[in-house]
């Protein structure tokens, strides 16, 4: 429940009508879930406005709609009659800001310690696994799925309210600037990166742009200021001297540091097991094969432990945590394992996907869809040739989909792989034909499947369509 006068003191914006005492249930930018009683956002995205709906949420009920002032309105031209259908509208230079001014008027109104995630790789793993461990005690708020940005994020903290104990924010970016924006509005205590990789370098030019911009989350926390970073990382081990904020660390190579590394570590066909070094003999285990989990597992461990959670109820959470879809989940589909890790790429999540593929005992081949990497600027071609390096050294097949994943069939030749092991696609609907068609895995293989999102790679272990 919203109050207009509220909704006007965080947008700083003009009510030129309707009554700033009245009351509103929920906020939404989307004018097909607007119900009777609701605060309308009119926000303006790249393929939509909307101000082009304001008659239609006006119709279903809205009680108020925040436009930008001199914004396209109504079909007609002429915008709506406001003050005939007795509803508030409130006028702001930019809804998208007003947005993020609602979400840190809420957030500062609800008071809970806000953890925040970012990273190059494994980010909404780590935001899900931590939302996870600790809802067994705790009242959580967390972004559903991928819902990072400007837009996503202040959706979620608009959800806050006081029977929450803690929000658990997922921080996403690929233009400069845009961390420093969410951190503003979320206004963290406790900051998670998990990796810096290259990823988006086509806005960030190179690895030291891209910590710049993942650093910010840490320059913007408010007390305790406590920062939870991958001490394995070499940039974010550089970034450590000389930082004011509390620092805490968790990785596999930091036992004199950091109550938070891992050991004993042991994969078995989609299942991983490891010991903490402060948790005596308790032992972890996680359904996935990726090893790369275990960093995304210690930075959960530490959220539970800050929040005095034991290592027992703790392990016992992780193990029946399911994974995000399309993040190294390994699957069967057609009496074959896949390693179905589509969700996206970038030369950093690739390295471990294939890392993972590389080290796990099977009876039969290992085979490798690759599709290409987007975002990676005028180093794509470097990228894409180490790609197919690492490919060689760690699969029996090798399918690569799109133009930049040639260049990483190339290299693995130049490498010595086989020519009759190596194919080329144009489309994931080709290279499923390939895969099923000529190499034909059976029971004993495994397939690891991977691509940047708009390469569709899921289409190649999806049932075809009629």
């Amino acid at each position: 429940m919203f109050k207009i006068s509220e909704i006007l003191k965080a947008v700083k914006g003009k009510l030129v009508s309707g009554c700033a005492r009245m009351e509103a249930g929920d906020i939404s930018i989307d004018s097909r879930k607007i119900k009777s009683g609701d605060i309308f956002i009119a926000i303006k995205g790249n393929n939509f406005n909307g101000h082009d709906f304001l008659e239609q949420v006006v119709q279903k009920g809205c009680v108020c709609v925040v436009r930008e002032a001199g914004g396209q309105r109504a079909s007609d031209g002429r915008g709506m009659k406001d003050e005939a259908r007795q509803i508030a509208v409130i006028e702001v230079k930019d809804t998208t800001k007003a947005l993020g001014d609602i979400a840190l008027y809420q957030r500062k109104k609800i008071n809970m310690p806000v953890i925040a995630v970012t990273g190059s790789v494994g980010k909404t793993t780590v935001k899900d696994m931590i939302s996870w461990v600790l809802s067994k005690d705790f009242n959580v708020l967390s972004n559903e799925g991928t819902r990072n940005n400007h837009i996503g994020l202040p959706l979620t903290l608009m959800n806050a309210n006081s029977s929450h104990d803690m929000a658990v924010l997922e921080l996403g970016t690929n233009h400069s600037g845009e961390i420093e924006y969410l951190a503003k509005v979320c206004q963290p205590n406790i900051g998670i990166i998990t990796a810096i990789g290259p990823a988006h370098l086509e806005f960030f030019g190179d690895l030291n742009g891209v910590l710049k911009e993942k650093y910010t989350l840490i320059r913007n926390l408010k007390k305790p200021y406590i920062a939870l970073l991958n001490a394995d990382d070499e940039l974010l081990k550089r970034k450590m001297a000389g930082e004011s904020v509390k620092n805490a660390f968790f990785g596999f190579s930091i036992k004199d540091k950091s109550d938070f590394s891992a050991s004993h570590i042991k994969c078995h066909l989609g299942k991983l097991e490891f010991r903490v070094s402060s948790a005596g003999s308790n032992s972890f285990k996680l359904n996935t094969p990726g090893y790369n989990n275990v960093y995304n597992a210690l930075a959960a461990i530490a959220i539970a432990r800050i929040f005095g959670m034991g290592y027992k109820e703790i392990a016992s959470r992780l193990a029946l945590f399911n994974f995000p879809a399309g993040r190294l989940n390994f699957i069967k589909f057609n009496n074959i394992n896949f390693i179905n890790d589509t969700y996206n790429s970038n030369p950093l999540s690739l390295k471990q996907a294939l890392s993972t593929l590389g080290n796990l005992d099977v009876k039969g081949r290992k085979i490798f869809v690759m599709g290409d990497m987007f975002e990676l600027g005028n180093k794509k071609e470097e990228f894409h040739a180490q790609a197919g390096r690492l490919a060689a050294k760690n699969c029996d097949i090798f399918i690569t989909v799109g133009k930049l994943s040639d260049i990483a069939l190339s290299a693995a030749k130049s490498c010595g792989f086989d020519n009759e092991k190596i194919f080329n696609c144009d489309s994931s609907q080709e290279a499923r034909g390939i895969l099923f068609d000529k190499i034909a895995p059976n029971q004993d293989d495994i397939v690891l499947v991977k691509g940047s999102r708009g390469m569709k790679m899921e289409e190649i272990f999806c049932e075809t369509k009629t």
